[in-house]
């Protein structure tokens, strides 16, 4: 008799039956063979289909209470699927086995082939994480490996060394996005013919390429990303514009979220039109809430006036305020830029930050997305910083923050910054 591999087998029939009498193994097994005999016809007659192998041995299990037999069959089966379920259908016909009235029911009908693919996966998880578990430096050996690769294909064109992919110069398409980061983050994905930005002005470079090929500039989703395109387009002829999904930066998309963005590239009068119906929603937002907001603010008048009284009998108080805004950052020295480059290069691709005091010595080290957090923090606590290095963005917010603290330098990938700032801004 053909015994089916177990490597071939791909479905597995699941059946329970009750019985009103005492049966053993084989009574089950005649009667699986017994009664669906002729029923099927030839090509799923079950004895032809165990001897060449198309069917495995049927498994049963039995457990008699009280002069009454329950149990379970199992049919491993190599067939097709629709096979399968003809045959599972067939042996709910069965009626009797044995000398007694039986009923089997199918439980359900199992791909095999699924379970070991879920085992596969959860087997290959707990591999890897003794594999870290007993280097844990190989994550980071990769990660260098392949930022390395992709920061390899960077080229610097123009008089600004703008980061860029190798195939700016010769593609009559290019693609402009806001800082460092992005371009890697395009090569990634095999867009070679990006090009940076690279700081709060327009690089003449990008002026000139404007004027020689077709410009594509593709921003944040966020208001920055906004500001940015129309201070660009007063500066270089563009003609389509892609945005970023809302609230995401270029730098941190996937691939299928870039390319789903460039391909809804608009003009630049489609993008604008967009803005503006955007902004209208959200100017009609406010004017829905702002009756609520009146009586509320008539509310914290009130309590602010209380609160002012209080203190002024308790010999005066003061306001905090942001500081004031100087109309000229303070620039730093050829040796504070070449010391902070130093470590701006090294910390490009770990999405780190790290903060620096007067002597531009390392007291704090966080990560963009706790960037936030960690200055709110010592500013609660009362302490100052004098330059902040980051691979990321650096915000408003952060700007904001960083001037009550006094910071005099930021080193970031990109600014998207919509204000004037007495923070000076340095982007290698």
């Amino acid at each position: 008799m053909g015994k089916v591999s177990p490597v071939s087998i791909k479905y597995l029939i699941r059946a329970k039956f009750t019985a009103n009498g005492v049966l053993e193994k084989p009574d089950v097994i005649g009667a699986v063979f017994g009664q669906t005999e002729g029923l099927l016809g030839e090509d799923l007659e079950l004895r032809e289909l165990q001897k060449n192998g198309k069917i495995g041995r049927i498994e049963v299990e039995t457990e008699t209470v009280e002069g009454k037999t329950t149990g379970k069959i199992e049919i491993p089966t190599s067939i097709d699927k629709t096979g399968t379920t003809i045959i599972a259908a067939a042996l709910e016909t069965i009626e009797r086995i044995g000398p007694t009235d039986a009923k089997v029911t199918i439980e359900k009908i199992e791909d095999v082939r699924t379970s070991k693919r879920e085992y596969v996966v959860e087997r290959a998880k707990k591999l890897l994480e003794s594999l870290y578990a007993e280097s844990p430096e190989t994550k980071e050996m990769s990660e260098a490996v392949f930022t390395g690769a992709r920061e390899a294909a960077l080229v610097e064109l123009g008089t600004e060394k703008l980061p860029a992919g190798p195939d700016v110069s010769s593609s009559a398409e290019i693609i402009v996005v806001e800082g460092r980061a992005d371009v890697i983050n395009m090569l990634k994905y095999g867009l070679k013919n990006t090009i940076c930005i690279n700081g709060p002005d327009i690089p003449e470079s990008l002026k000139k390429l404007g004027s020689e090929k077709e410009v594509t500039l593709f921003v944040d989703g966020d208001r920055g990303g906004l500001l940015v395109a129309k201070k660009f387009l007063d500066a270089v002829k563009t003609a389509f514009i892609a945005q970023a999904p809302s609230g995401k930066e270029v730098e941190e998309l996937v691939g299928k979220e870039i390319f789903q963005a460039l391909r809804n590239k608009v003009s630049v009068e489609e993008f604008f039109k967009q803005s503006d119906r955007g902004e209208r929603k959200e100017r009609r937002n406010e004017e829905e809430k702002k009756p609520r907001d009146e009586d509320r603010r008539g509310e914290r008048h009130e309590r602010g006036q209380r609160f002012k009284s209080n203190y002024e009998m308790r010999g005066g108080y003061r306001l905090r305020t942001e500081p004031e805004v100087h109309a000229e950052p303070v620039k730093p020295t050829a040796e504070e830029k070449e010391k902070i480059q130093g470590i701006y290069q090294g910390i490009l691709g770990s999405k780190q930050a790290f903060l620096l005091n007067q002597n531009l010595e390392i007291f704090r080290k966080t990560t963009i997305t706790n960037l936030l957090d960690a200055l709110y923090d010592l500013e609660r606590g009362g302490k100052q910083v004098y330059a902040i290095i980051m691979d990321g963005t650096a915000s408003t917010p952060v700007a904001r923050v960083s001037e009550r603290i006094n910071c005099r330098f930021i080193a970031a990938s990109n600014f998207t910054i919509d204000r004037e700032t007495s923070i000076y801004l340095l982007s290698f």
